[in-house]
């Protein structure tokens, strides 16, 4: 077998390495029994806590190789009260650690000091100090050639950084603080190379609002500013773009912080503030929102890009609590199908929409469903979730059928978490980069059988975690033993036929993400804001300015980045509806005071305020009478008539009314949409009917007759009357009036014409004669009692 392997000429076959590490094991032995019978070792052992605390902040080269050069900087502080003296800084080369679990155990007691970790390198290759004062930061920096390391089989070493000395207490050398990590030895190109797949997650919290500006550019309100704070140099967002356009990485993009960074950019965006004011954002952050897209733009070519749904919505509380609520699920499916139009418009490139990916990727039967429910059929899972049951001596590849067409895509748990925390010390990034690097290397040599390796760090990396990971992935992706892969492909690498396919049962879903999880109130106040949202739309003349926000502040409310935020996630649905209510509320029926009905019929008007600036229709106006049987609405119980109404004006119906007796009436006013749902509240007013009946019209018509024919007699009795008198004055009076000098033309001076008229033509009228005291006579009857002469 070492001949075959030395025939490769590149790197140890595993049994030639077993045999090298034994070896090396067996021949180190006599050296750890050695150095655990100094005497500095039972006092070392004796203080159990660090004197010192060593802190090791850069290693360089990470993954060294035949010719360079190490060097180790680091800080020692002395924690103790009193003063270290004849102190020096050293290194030390541990053993080869063979598995992964090892790893484990060296980083879970990395600066404890019991525990051996070989021989110090010594002689020239330390930092003394005279004297270390308590409390007092001292910095070193040690450099060695790796051929002074005594590296032999490839592989991970235990590599530590030790501060001996003495104190008052204790006058003998010891070891008083250390610092372990782990030292990665590939010099040469592995015989066979994992496939290694990382995700870039930019992806962000919720910032965008659902209200938008009256305008045609319909200006953006946002949250707050800090979106803008990402994107500066320096920020977490930008430091992401700047740090992945370098690596081998495949994005994944949450398309809402596309959409919010372009609406920053491309509007005069306002910030919300107190009592439902906003103000203007500012034009600095607008320009950082423009170039930053630009750059992304830039990062993205020629990269894979995995489009998550819009929003990232959280699929495991969807699965476990939305479910419950009819029409969940649908927006899943809206937020999936918005995303891949929305990465295209912004980035102009095609992103790829067949991935879902559950929180820390932990996955169970509901979960699985829901994640294929809106077209994914990959779910990416981790190994701590869908653990491996054979009992397997290799990490298998990532790629597992798990029935139904769908495959699980299962991350490293290892690789995966290695850079959470906080790696805001250059202390704890240089461990975490070390352990990630180790961890990889070890999973290369655990088998000659090529594997797909994926890894999938947190959500939202902070900027000391990004800056770690890319520092990582760059000495990966210059190595030996690992060559990059996209996702896509490694979710269509052949399966290992030995790795588990079964999807842990829904209680085995842990439970501190469960308590993370989203409600189902919560998801019963998203229906609820879906329904009015689909009741106020259809009386919309552009139903695009209403439904795109509230359609993607929808998505937003089921978002990951609600977890751990819950007042947060309530504050925010609850704005979205009040404001929904509040659109919705522009369109309404102006209320009425109590109207009064003179008459039998009358036409009774009904106001309707649109307070939008679009026109409204689709809308129908119903009268109803509660009491038909003295009010009827256009001749029966209720009258409709259609509504359209301009943006900003108001618009009055008028109804045609019947009374049918005095009295008063509840009328109620309510608008309904076309197919037939009530909208908005309806407003009720009285109508006071004072209807004058036919009964009442005959007796005031009877006594106007009455009035009349009273009128009448009195008029023919003063005529009558004013008759008798002239008759009883007899002729003297007439003689008298006719031998009246001066008067030629006196009553008795008639022409023969004028007495043939009134008396018959033989006998010609006298001068005595009476003149007639009426008109000719009438043709009325007469009154009772009435004397009439002829």
């Amino acid at each position: 077998m070492a001949e075959a392997a030395d025939f490769q000429g590149t790197s140890a076959s595993p049994a030639r390495r077993w045999l090298r590490r034994t070896g090396a094991l067996l021949a180190g032995a006599p050296l750890l029994a050695g150095l655990l019978q100094l005497p500095a070792a039972g006092p070392a052992q004796a203080a159990s806590s660090d004197t010192v605390s060593v802190s090791l902040d850069s290693l360089s080269p990470t993954a060294p190789s035949d010719g360079d050069t190490l060097t180790v900087s680091g800080t020692v502080i002395n924690n103790g009260k009193q003063s270290v003296t004849g102190a020096h800084v050293g290194l030390r080369v541990g053993p080869l650690l063979n598995t992964r679990s090892a790893i484990d155990a060296v980083a879970r007691h990395s600066d404890e000091l019991h525990g051996g970790i070989g021989s110090e390198v010594g002689g020239k290759y330390v930092e003394k100090f005279a004297k270390l004062s308590p409390g007092v930061a001292e910095h070193f920096t040690i450099s060695v050639p790796v051929d002074k390391l005594d590296l032999d089989e490839d592989g991970v070493y235990e590599f530590g950084v030790s501060l001996s000395g003495q104190t008052s207490a204790r006058p003998w050398e010891q070891v008083l603080g250390i610092q372990r990590t782990f030292l990665p030895w590939q010099p040469s190109e592995a015989d066979t190379k994992t496939r290694t797949t990382f995700l870039w997650p930019l992806l962000s919290t919720v910032h965008m609002t659902a209200k938008t500006g009256a305008g045609d550019l319909q200006t953006p309100v946002f949250l707050d500013d800090d979106l803008a704070k990402e994107l500066a140099p320096g920020g977490r967002l930008a430091q992401m773009v700047d740090l992945g356009k370098d690596l081998d990485v495949t994005w994944v993009i949450d398309p809402d912080l596309l959409a919010s960074v372009d609406a920053m950019a491309t509007g005069n965006y306002r910030l919300q503030g107190d009592g439902g004011t906003t103000t203007p954002g500012s034009r600095e952050h607008q320009a950082l929102a423009k170039q930053w897209l630009v750059n992304l733009q830039k990062a993205v070519t020629g990269k894979e890009v995995v489009a998550l749904p819009f929003a990232d919505p959280d699929l495991a509380s969807l699965a476990h609590n939305g479910t419950r609520v009819t029409g969940s699920l649908s927006h899943l499916k809206d937020a999936t199908d918005v995303a891949a139009t929305t990465v295209r418009t912004v980035l102009h490139v095609t992103p790829d929409t067949d991935f879902a990916w559950p929180v820390d990727g932990a996955v169970d039967p509901s979960i699985m469903k829901v994640a294929t429910s809106a077209g994914a059929d990959r779910v990416i899972a981790r190994s701590d979730s869908l653990q491996e049951t054979a009992g397997l001596s290799y990490t298998p590849s990532a790629a597992r059928p798990v029935g139904g067409g769908t495959t699980a895509v299962v991350a490293d748990a290892r690789l995966s978490t290695a850079f959470e925390g906080d790696l805001t010390k250059a202390g704890s990034a240089t461990l975490a980069v070390q352990q990630f690097l180790a961890q990889s290397l070890e999973v290369n040599a655990q088998t000659d059988e090529q594997r797909s390796i994926v890894v999938a760090p947190q959500r939202v990396p902070t900027a000391s975690q990004a800056q770690t990971m890319a520092a990582a992935l760059k000495t990966l992706q210059a190595g030996t033993w690992t060559q990059s892969q996209t996702l896509t492909a490694a979710a269509k690498a052949k399966p290992d036929p030995n790795a588990t396919t079964r999807v842990p049962s829904t209680s085995a879903y842990p439970s501190s993400l469960r308590r993370q999880e989203l409600p189902t109130s919560a998801f019963g106040q998203i229906a609820r804001t879906q329904d009015k949202l689909d009741n106020f739309q259809v009386i919309l003349s552009d139903q695009s300015r209403v439904v795109t926000p509230f359609g993607r502040a929808i998505n937003r409310e089921m978002s990951t980045s609600w977890r751990g935020r819950t007042r947060d996630a309530d504050g925010y649905r609850g704005g979205v509806e009040a404001w929904l209510d509040d659109l919705a509320h522009q369109v309404k029926l102006i209320d009425k005071s109590e109207t009064k009905l003179s008459g039998r019929s009358a036409t009774i008007p009904v106001t309707v305020q649109n307070n939008l600036v679009q026109p409204v229709g689709h809308l129908v106006l119903r009268l109803t009478s509660t009491m038909p049987t003295r009010l009827k609405i256009g001749g029966k119980a209720y009258d409709e008539q259609p509504v359209e109404v301009s943006g900003g004006h108001s618009q009055s119906v008028k109804f045609t009314t019947s009374a049918n007796a005095n009295g008063r009436v509840t009328v109620i006013a309510q608008l309904y949409t076309e197919d037939g749902q009530e909208y908005g509240s309806p407003v009720s007013f009285d109508v006071k009917v004072t209807e004058v009946t036919p009964t009442v019209m005959l007796v005031i018509g009877g006594g106007v007759l009455l009035l009349v024919l009273a009128g009448f007699r009195m008029y023919t009795q003063r005529k009558r009357a004013a008759g008798r008198r002239a008759e009883e004055d007899g002729p003297d009076t007439a003689a008298e009036d006719t031998d009246e000098p001066g008067n030629p033309e006196a009553p008795g001076d008639r022409l023969p014409e004028e007495s043939d008229s009134a008396s018959g033509a033989d006998d010609p009228e006298q001068p005595s004669d009476p003149a007639p005291d009426t008109a000719p006579e009438s043709t009325d009857p007469s009154g009772t009692g009435e004397r009439v002469d002829r």
